[in-house]
């Protein structure tokens, strides 16, 4: 075996993958508890009554604040992907980045204005530091076993999936029903559990993730014999130039929406100030990464034009389904019938009971397989993970117990977005097979069939809310309709979110690894912010032509985009050269 091989990792296995994988699981599972705990109450917050000590602001507000914070957390991946490959590695940069976060979520659990922003803010950059350099971590650690790596990706999305499971769950209940404190603090608590066990259990990395050294003859600068192209003056000048109009705007639109105009950095380009900047700063970065392309080799270049096609494709991804925490929050608790009694409601608590802890069982089942291979070397990061699931399986109990023990059930708003999450915990072993098998679609046919997918959600609620007039601001909608928009979107985002991160390794150089995935994620910030877009315009929308109007215009979105990405099949096989 070469010194420098990957297979080492293979010597220590849980479920056919390397322990370490799953080091990351449970790490990277706690962040998401944290994030999507967090943002499963943030837009029913800020609309929630002053009565019920929410802060009352209008849907257009908050969606607007709402884009632009989800669309700044995966914009700052460009900086932490940046300062992961040239500074400080990967691994500290999961350490910065989840310290900052951790910060973040304890700030919000005061609920003042300056504390909420404060915690936003530092969610920003901690997430920038924290997200790109996981998936860069398993990157490496499958260099040598390229034909495990889907496989790897979709298990690593199934622990990001528990996380955002257990923490719209358990956050969602306890900000709804208790306090928004609570919610916001639980948050922080598990944040905080991520970056311990992290910290105690990197030694399993072995040097994957360390400072980079460039005199190392072994390093990936080293090996990687591709043509360099480093960024010229006049390249370095029109990127800040773009990258301060894109920060700018994307703060400044909600600001200017909150404010009425009052605040607004560009009112003086006029009433379409923040239209032209963003245009601009747009039309810069396809100057230069047209340019870009142009300086290198064919293979490579080739490789990266099938990696913006795909970027390009997951912004419209995720605009449409990342309707989840706005809009389709919003249809929950304003036009769906969530009030439950008799028969109905004890159907719906032995339900919920069971998918609370059929999925703690099964994922407290995996810590065990983990023990067995580790807690001789690491007890003391298997402790704090026991410590953080007895705390997990406390509070789910004591959630279950108070449910049965009300006679009328009314279904948290925040309920339904854990669906995706389950439905990911329980689909994504078949999808990972199914990658694996000879029946593996290529690459474009998986982004066609989760665009398809994505559209026959929309269909299903846009259906279900045919009968609401326009204008309504209540109604009594099913709640099948939101099972069934959570279970299709859910097995769109498994043709799309978790290979797209495996596609990216796969056709990048090694030293731009990091760096791509950055990139990657910058396409996944526009699409949140676009989805913030969408969701202050909703409104607009169902007074004129009703809410069901709004979800068909996405449906028929959606379609256009599948159909794109069949069509250019061909094209986008040549560009990958033999790359599957």
């Amino acid at each position: 075996m070469a010194a420098n091989s990957t297979d080492q990792f293979f010597k220590s296995t849980v479920l056919g993958h390397p322990s370490g994988l799953f080091v990351l699981f449970f790490t990277e599972m706690w962040e998401r508890f944290s994030y999507y705990g967090m943002r499963a109450l943030l837009v029913l917050f800020l609309t929630a009554s002053i009565m019920d000590e929410g802060w009352g602001w209008p849907r257009e507000h908050a969606m607007a604040l709402f884009g632009s914070y989800v669309g700044l957390v995966y914009l700052s991946t460009m900086m932490g992907g940046y300062f992961a490959d040239k500074i400080i590695g990967f691994r500290y940069a999961v350490l910065v980045g989840a310290l900052l976060m951790t910060i973040g979520h304890a700030s919000m659990a005061f609920e003042t204005q300056w504390s909420i922003y404060l915690g936003l803010s530092l969610l920003v950059i901690g997430n920038g530091f924290f997200k790109p350099n996981m998936t860069s971590i398993i990157s490496e650690m499958y260099k040598d076993r390229p034909e495990k790596k889907d496989g790897a990706y979709t298990i690593f999305y199934m622990g990001v999936n528990a996380g955002a499971f257990i923490g719209i769950i358990l956050c969602g209940y306890l900000g709804e029903q208790v306090g928004w404190s609570l919610g916001f603090g639980l948050a922080g608590i598990f944040m905080l559990f991520g970056l311990v066990q992290f910290w105690l259990a990197q030694g399993i990395f072995g040097t994957i993730g360390l400072k980079p050294k460039k005199s190392d003859s072994n390093s990936i600068e080293a090996l990687d014999k591709d043509k360099r192209v480093p960024f010229t003056s006049w390249q370095l000048g029109l990127i800040i130039v773009m990258v301060t109009l894109g920060l700018l705007w994307i703060v400044n639109a909600p600001a200017a929406t909150i404010t009425g105009g009052g605040v607004n950095i560009f009112d003086f380009l006029g009433s379409q100030g923040n239209t032209i900047a963003i245009l601009t700063a747009l039309t810069m970065f396809v100057v230069l990464l047209v340019y870009r392309f142009t300086q290198y080799s064919k293979i490579t270049r080739d490789r990266l034009i099938a990696v913006t096609f795909f970027s390009l494709l997951s912004v419209f991804f995720w605009a449409i389904f990342e309707q989840s925490p706005g809009t389709l929050t919003i249809f929950a608790n304003d036009y769906t019938d969530r009030s439950l009694s008799g028969t109905s409601a004890n159907i719906f608590r032995l339900v919920n009971s069971c998918m609370v802890v059929i999925p703690l069982v099964i994922i407290t089942w995996v810590l065990y397989l983990l023990f067995r291979q580790t807690f001789g070397k690491y007890k003391w990061a298997n402790l704090v993970l026991s410590l953080s699931f007895v705390i997990v399986w406390s509070i789910a109990i004591w959630m279950l117990i108070n449910q049965f023990q009300d006679d009328k059930l009314e279904i948290p708003a925040s309920w339904f977005a854990s669906l995706n999450s389950l439905y990911i915990i329980t689909l994504a072993p078949l999808f990972s097979k199914w990658w694996e098998s000879k029946y593996n679609p290529p690459a474009n046919m998986k982004y066609a069939i989760g665009m398809f997918l994505l559209a026959l959600g929309m269909a299903c609620v846009a259906f279900g809310a045919t009968g609401i007039e326009a204008g309504a601001k209540t109604a009594s909608v099913s709640i099948i309709w939101l099972i069934l928009v959570y279970l299709f979107h859910t097995m769109g985002e498994l043709c799309i979110s978790p290979v797209s991160l495996s596609y990216v390794s796969k056709l990048v150089p090694a030293r731009m690894i990091a760096f791509m995935f950055g990139l990657y994620y910058l396409a996944v910030a526009i699409g949140m912010k676009g989805a913030g877009v969408f969701g202050e315009n909703v409104d607009k929308v169902a007074d004129e032509n009703g809410i069901s109007y709004f979800f068909w215009m996405l449906t028929l979105v959606s379609l256009v985009v599948a159909a794109f990405a069949v069509v250019i099949g061909p094209v986008i096989k040549k560009l990958m050269h033999g790359v599957r």
